[in-house]
C-alpha cells in the first residue's frame, strides 16, 4: 500500500489547511429508493417494525438490482473524483516495493520466505533448504491459484514433519468457508485429500500422513468439527473426533511450539476449554486438558516436561500456571507469574531455554523475556512513545534468537533478530517505502481525551511536521472498540497520501479493546457498550478544543463492529463529523441477535448481550444504528459492504442505507458502495485493495474541495 508521493501545489495545501470553501456541486440522477413493505417482530411485547426486511432475500432479483443501483448512483456521485482516484491509486501503489520478500525464516531445516514479483497481486511462497543460498523451491505460487478468479484468499500453509507435504486453505468467495487442499513438495503435485466448509486450519500428526482439521456448519458458518484424515483414503472415510454442539463456542486444531502435542482448542468470548493428543500417536484419544468453566478461559503450550497456562481464572488480566504432563486439571496447576492489575498477559512464546510473554502496559505492546537457565527476566526497549510490536515468528523451539516485529505510525514494518542471551539485537529488514518516502518528515504523538466519567482515552495521531496544530487541518479519526480487539500503532503507508494532502491521522483507542487492559474491554462491551460511542466522541472533541482538528474537518471512520460504532455516533452526534466511512457496517444490531440463524450471532450473546433477555434487549434497542435513524441531519457517508460477507450480512449496511435515505433532513451525501465479488475483508490481491481506500480518500477530498 504505497505509492510516488505527488507535492501538493501551495493553493492545495491551502484548501487542505484552512476552512474549505463551499463544496463543488455535482449534478447527480435521482437517488435509489428502496420499496417500503413493512415487516413486524415482536419481543418481550415490543414491536420492531422494519420497512427493509425484505432486502435480506439474496436470491431475490429486486435485491440485485436495487445493491446496482445503489453502486451506480455513487459511482455517479464520484464520477468527477475518478482521475484523482486513479491519481490515488497509482500513488499508494507506487510506494510498494513490488519484487519484494520477507526475510528468510528457518524451520525444520528449511529456510521459508515468501517473495512478490512485479505486477502481481499475490504471494509466492519458497523455502530453500539448509542454506540461504540453496536453489529456491516455490511452494505454493498464489497468484496461479487465483488465476480467472475475482477474489482469493489463501490460509494456513502448514507443512508435514517430514516436509513433504503442505496443506492450505483456499477461499474463493470471501465469505470465509475455505477448501483445504495438500500439496506434495516432493514433486509439486497436487493430492486428491481437500477438504471442504473448513475454516481453513489443519495440524500434521508426527507420522506425516494424518492430518486433523475443522469443518463449519454451512448455515450458521460456525466451526464445530474436527476431523482426522489418514493421506489417501476417502474424506467419507475421515473420523469425526469431535462436534461441538454450543452454539456459542467455535473450534479450532492447533500444535504445542516443540511439536509434541495436538491441541483441539473450543472457544467462545466467556469460556475456553482445550482436548490435547501426543502427536506421535495419533491412533489414540484425544483427553480433556481441563474441563470448561464459567467466566474462565486458558490456553496452553508444552514446555519440557509441563504444560504452560496463561488463565483468567481468579486473574482478569490473566496469570501464567504450570502443571505437570500427567496431571493436567484445575487443582494440578500451580502459579509462576501472578496476575497484575495494570498488566496484561496476551500471549506467550516458549523456547528450549526461554519464555517470551507479550504483555500491555499503559496501553503498549511488550515483550518479557525469561532466562529460564539464569533464572532472570527483561524486557525490550523500543524507544518510542507510540508504537508496534509482536513476537511469534520463531519456529526453532531449541533456538535463542527471537525474531520480532515493530513499527510505528512512523516506522515502517520493520524485522528484528533479538538474542536473548546476549541482548543484541540486529535489524533484518526495514519494509522499503517507494516514492520518496523519509519517516523523518512525520511526527507522531499519543494524547489523551476526557471520557464523560472522567476516564482517560488514549488517542495516537500522525501529521507531517510542516502541518500546524492552529484548528485549521482535517483528521481523519479511526476507531474500532469491540471484541477486546486493541488498535495497534502500526505503519499504513495508504495514510501518507492523507497526511501529505494536509490530514492528521488520529486512532481512538476506546473502550471495548484491550488496548489498557482485561477491564477496558468488560467496559466496553453488553451493558456497558455505550461507554465505546461516548468514548469515540470524546476523542473527536478533544481533537478539536486542542486546535488539532478544524471543527468543520472532522472525518470519521470505522469497519464492522468499527461500522456500528460510526453508525452510533452519526446518531449521537452528528453535527461533529463532516463526513463518515463507515465499511462493512454492523449496524441491525436487534434484527441480527434476534435471529440464531445468521452466522456468528448465537456466538457474540456474551459480546452485545442476548436479545432474548428483555434487560439486554431495551439496552441493545437504545444504540442499535438502524433501530435509532430519526428524521434529522446526518453527516455525509460512505457505507461500503461485500455481497458475500459472513461477518456482517450485506443486507445490514443496504437497509441502513435505505432508512437514512427515507428519514435524513439534510442534502449531504449518503452513498452506498456494495462489492459484488467480495466478502468482509473487500477486495483480494495486495493492489486491488488500493481501489477502494482510494475511493474512500476522494470521498473526503472531494468534500474539501482537493482535487488533486
Amino acid at each position: 500500500m504505497k505509492t510516488s508521493i505527488l507535492r501538493i501545489l501551495p493553493m492545495l495545501c491551502m484548501a487542505a489547511c484552512t476552512q474549505p470553501k463551499q463544496t463543488q456541486m455535482h449534478t447527480l440522477p435521482t437517488a435509489p429508493k428502496a420499496e417500503k413493505i413493512p415487516h413486524q417482530t415482536v419481543t418481550h411485547g415490543d414491536t420492531l417494525s422494519d420497512n427493509y426486511f425484505w432486502l435480506r432475500e439474496r436470491e431475490n432479483p429486486k435485491v440485485i438490482s436495487y445493491l446496482n443501483a445503489e453502486n451506480a448512483y455513487t459511482k455517479a456521485a464520484l464520477a468527477h473524483t475518478e482521475v484523482l482516484q486513479a491519481t490515488l491509486f497509482e500513488e499508494m501503489k507506487a510506494r510498494i516495493k513490488q519484487d519484494d520478500a520477507t526475510p528468510p525464516q528457518l524451520s525444520n531445516g528449511y529456510y521459508y520466505y515468501t517473495r512478490y514479483e512485479k505486477g502481481k497481486e499475490y504471494p509466492i511462497y519458497c523455502r530453500k533448504k539448509n542454506l540461504t543460498t540453496a536453489p529456491e523451491e516455490i511452494t505454493l505460487d498464489v497468484n496461479e491459484v487465483a488465476k480467472d478468479k475475482s477474489f482469493c484468499a489463501v490460509t494456513d500453509l502448514n507443512v508435514s514433519p517430514n516436509n513433504q507435504y503442505m496443506a492450505f486453505g483456499v477461499d474463493t468467495q470471501g465469505r470465509n468457508i475455505f477448501t483445504v487442499y495438500v500439496k506434495d513438495l516432493s514433486n509439486g503435485t497436487m493430492l486428491t485429500d481437500e477438504f471442504k466448509s473448513s475454516w481453513g486450519g489443519s495440524v500434521w500428526a508426527n507420522d506425516s500422513k494424518t492430518l486433523f482439521y475443522d469443518t463449519k456448519n454451512e448455515a450458521t458458518l460456525r466451526s464445530e468439527k474436527v476431523y482426522k484424515h489418514l493421506l489417501g483414503t476417502p474424506t467419507k472415510t475421515d473420523q469425526l473426533l469431535y462436534h461441538e454442539k454450543d452454539e456459542a463456542y467455535y473450534v479450532s486444531v492447533g500444535k504445542s511450539k516443540d511439536e509434541k502435542y495436538v491441541f483441539i482448542d473450543m472457544g467462545s468470548t466467556l469460556s475456553s476449554e482445550i482436548l490435547y493428543l501426543d502427536a506421535n500417536t495419533p491412533q489414540e484419544k484425544f483427553k480433556v486438558f481441563a474441563k470448561r468453566a464459567p467466566n474462565t478461559r486458558y490456553s496452553v503450550e508444552h514446555h519440557g516436561n509441563s504444560f504452560l497456562v496463561l488463565t483468567n481464572e481468579k486473574a482478569q488480566n490473566y496469570r501464567l500456571m504450570q502443571c505437570p504432563e500427567n496431571a493436567t486439571e484445575k487443582q494440578n496447576w500451580q502459579q509462576v507469574i501472578a496476575h497484575k492489575t495494570d498488566v496484561l498477559l496476551e500471549g506467550l512464546e516458549v523456547f528450549e531455554g526461554y519464555w517470551v510473554l507479550s504483555e500491555r502496559k499503559n496501553g503498549l505492546p511488550q515483550l518479557h523475556i525469561y532466562n529460564l537457565d539464569a533464572k532472570t527476566d527483561h524486557y525490550l526497549n523500543f524507544g518510542e512513545a507510540d508504537y508496534d510490536a509482536s513476537g511469534y515468528f520463531t519456529p526453532e523451539y531449541q533456538s535463542q534468537s527471537l525474531r520480532y516485529y515493530y513499527s510505528s505510525l512512523t516506522t515502517p514494518n520493520s524485522v528484528y533478530d533479538y538474542d536473548m542471551k546476549t541482548k543484541q539485537r540486529s535489524l533484518i529488514k526495514e519494509q522499503e517505502v517507494l516514492g520518496g518516502f523519509d519517516k523523518k518528515n512525520y511526527q507522531t504523538e499519543r494524547i489523551y481525551a476526557t471520557a464523560t466519567d472522567g476516564t482517560s482515552i488514549p488517542i495516537s495521531i500522525v501529521y507531517k511536521k510542516t502541518t500546524p496544530k492552529n484548528g485549521t487541518a482535517p483528521v481523519l479519526l479511526y476507531g474500532y472498540g469491540s471484541y477486546g480487539a486493541s488498535m495497534e500503532s502500526s505503519f499504513r503507508s495508504s495514510i501518507v497520501s492523507l497526511m501529505d494532502r494536509g490530514f492528521v491521522y488520529a486512532i481512538a483507542h476506546i473502550r471495548g479493546g484491550k488496548e489498557m487492559g482485561e477491564s477496558w474491554y468488560e467496559n466496553g462491551k453488553l451493558l456497558h457498550k455505550k461507554n465505546t460511542f461516548t468514548d469515540f466522541i470524546a476523542c473527536g472533541d478533544y481533537l478539536v478544543s486542542q486546535k488539532i482538528a478544524d471543527k468543520n474537518k472532522v472525518f470519521a471512520m470505522g469497519g464492522s463492529a468499527g461500522g456500528l460504532l460510526m453508525g452510533a455516533v452519526a446518531n449521537l452526534k452528528p453535527e461533529l463529523w463532516r463526513g463518515i466511512i463507515a465499511a462493512v457496517p454492523f449496524v441491525d444490531v436487534m434484527n441480527t441477535m434476534l435471529d440464531a440463524s445468521i452466522p456468528l450471532t448465537t456466538n457474540e450473546y456474551d459480546e452485545w448481550g442476548n436479545p432474548n433477555q428483555k434487560t439486554y434487549y431495551d439496552y441493545m434497542k437504545s444504540y442499535s444504528p438502524y433501530d435509532n435513524v430519526t428524521a434529522k441531519k446526518y453527516p455525509n457517508m460512505l457505507i461500503t459492504t461485500g455481497l458475500h460477507d459472513s461477518q456482517v450480512q450485506y443486507w445490514e449496511p443496504a437497509k441502513w442505507t435505505a432508512k437514512l435515505r427515507e428519514l435524513k433532513t439534510d442534502d449531504n451525501l449518503l452513498l452506498l458502495h456494495t462489492n459484488m465479488e467480495a466478502g468482509h475483508g473487500g477486495k483480494s490481491g495486495r493492489f486491488e485493495r488500493l481501489k477502494e481506500i482510494a475511493m474512500e480518500y476522494a470521498f473526503m477530498f472531494h468534500l474539501l474541495d482537493i482535487t488533486q
